[in-house]
């Protein structure tokens, strides 16, 4: 396998924790593939919401869990760019609690381990 290969492998396991993370509120999860100092932003109502992954992880806990709604997994990577051998860009899209979410995801290797710095959103209500 080629470090190009190896790498991009390493961002889709990633991401398939992360959109698993969602899927049943995972905030344990999730705070594996976020970095600590990460960032949680949108302005899909027109004003900036801006959290931090204490705040973020807080609505994720007090969600009903997509998973214990029986809702379908869908889920999806739009592409994956890599912007150096540490840096890269993810934008996904998925569908869940009555939204559709369409998320630009920047990630960073530190140590040897991909983790999330930044999620910023486009979120689309479905009813």
């Amino acid at each position: 396998m080629t470090e190009t290969t190896a790498q991009f492998a390493a961002v889709v396991d990633l991401l398939n924790r992360y959109f698993e993370g969602l899927y049943n509120c995972d905030t344990a999860l999730l705070a594996d593939v976020f970095h600590p100092k990460a960032i949680y932003a949108t302005a899909s109502s027109g004003a900036l919401t801006h959290l931090n992954m204490d705040q973020y992880f807080l609505i994720v806990d007090a969600r009903t869990s997509p998973a214990s709604n029986i809702e379908p997994r869908v889920f999806s990577v739009d592409r994956v760019e890599f912007v150096g051998p540490a840096t890269a860009v993810a934008q996904v899209r998925m569908s869940m609690l009555s939204n559709h979410y369409i998320d630009v995801l920047t990630l960073l290797n530190l140590n040897g381990t991909w983790r999330i710095m930044s999620k910023i959103f486009h979120v689309e209500s479905t009813t």
